[in-house]
């Protein structure tokens, strides 16, 4: 059951040939999302993401360039490569708009596209769902209007014991009632309790991301226990003043997020410029929270569907 992260644009505003601007992959079992779509997108997708007929959705933080300039290029390949299954692109106010004179210049559309906007809240509100993950949106600061997402796994139901199914003569049509929570009485009147016939199923796994943002430590019972934070870190922490003028976040303040989320594992990224290297924002995190991983573009962030041991490809 997949659940991965790959980060395919890890820069801050400005791309660079190493390292481009803001974009993420999730690849759950059934389906991809897009979050964030800045330039070259599409390149990365052809380069690390595998297929793009997984995709459906996209989510928009905000509407500053470096995050939604790839969404005209990627619209328009799908549109050439023949695509006729809708996309629904989430976002705050405005991208509608934004597209609508770019829409209007090009030739009927071979694919329904919605726009669906997502006005920054507090807390955190439902956004999508369907049988595998639920998706919410939490509002974030950074000067016009941005937005966070969490994606969290539906629990599933325990899983039956093989052997128990033999053993007291269960019928078929009662094991899913077994299996949400319910006992078993036998033919003889013997109630065998639900923990006795079931193996808990796995615990649900969790991925936030938090885009531009000043430092907001009430984020931390937003996204608390998920198993994947992805934070921005635009600069050092001798930087700090830089990161408050323009409400953007430290390492150490992303660190201090996560520690303070119990998060499993925190990955940095939207890096100021002046880091080719972000190594040093790595350390500077790690002092603070040690399950750190400054990102990549192309890294992969794998959650394993037993247990919470995290794998990382390069």
């Amino acid at each position: 059951m997949r659940f991965e992260l790959i980060t395919l644009g890890t820069s801050g505003a400005i791309p660079s040939p190493g390292r481009l601007c803001a974009s993420q992959l999730l690849c759950l079992e059934n389906r991809d999302f897009l979050i964030d779509c800045g330039e070259g997108c599409q390149i990365r997708l052809q380069q690390y993401g595998g297929g793009y007929s997984r995709i459906d959705h996209i989510f928009i933080s905000h509407l500053h360039g470096d995050h939604f300039y790839g969404l005209p290029g990627l619209l328009t390949s799908w549109a050439l490569n023949g695509r006729t299954q809708p996309i629904t692109i989430y976002s705050p106010p405005g991208l509608e708009r934004l597209l609508a004179t770019w829409l209007s210049f090009s030739p009927p559309w071979p694919y329904p596209v919605a726009f669906r906007t997502l006005s920054p809240t507090s807390g955190r509100s439902a956004v999508w769902s369907d049988e595998e993950v639920e998706i919410f949106t939490f509002a974030l600061h950074h000067g016009i209007p941005t937005n966070g997402y969490l994606f969290w796994e539906r629990r599933r139901p325990a899983t039956i014991i093989p052997e128990r199914i033999a053993e007291y003569r269960i019928p078929f049509e009662m094991i899913p009632a077994i299996k949400a929570g319910g006992n078993f009485t036998t033919d003889e009147g013997l109630t065998v309790a639900h923990a006795d016939l079931t193996h808990p199923a796995p615990p649900p796994r969790g991925f936030a991301y938090c885009s531009d943002t000043r430092y907001l430590p009430a984020l931390a019972d937003i996204v608390a226990g998920v198993d994947l934070l992805y934070h921005e870190a635009t600069f050092l922490h001798d930087l700090l003043d830089n990161a408050e003028r323009t409400l953007h976040s430290t390492a150490r303040e992303a660190a201090l997020l996560a520690k303070a989320a119990q998060a499993k594992r925190l990955v940095l990224g939207h890096y100021s410029s002046r880091y080719p290297d972000p190594r040093p924002l790595e350390l500077e995190a790690r002092a603070f929270f040690a399950h750190t991983d400054a990102a990549n573009d192309g890294d992969h962030f794998c959650v394993p569907f037993q247990g919470r041991r995290l794998t990382i490809h390069t």
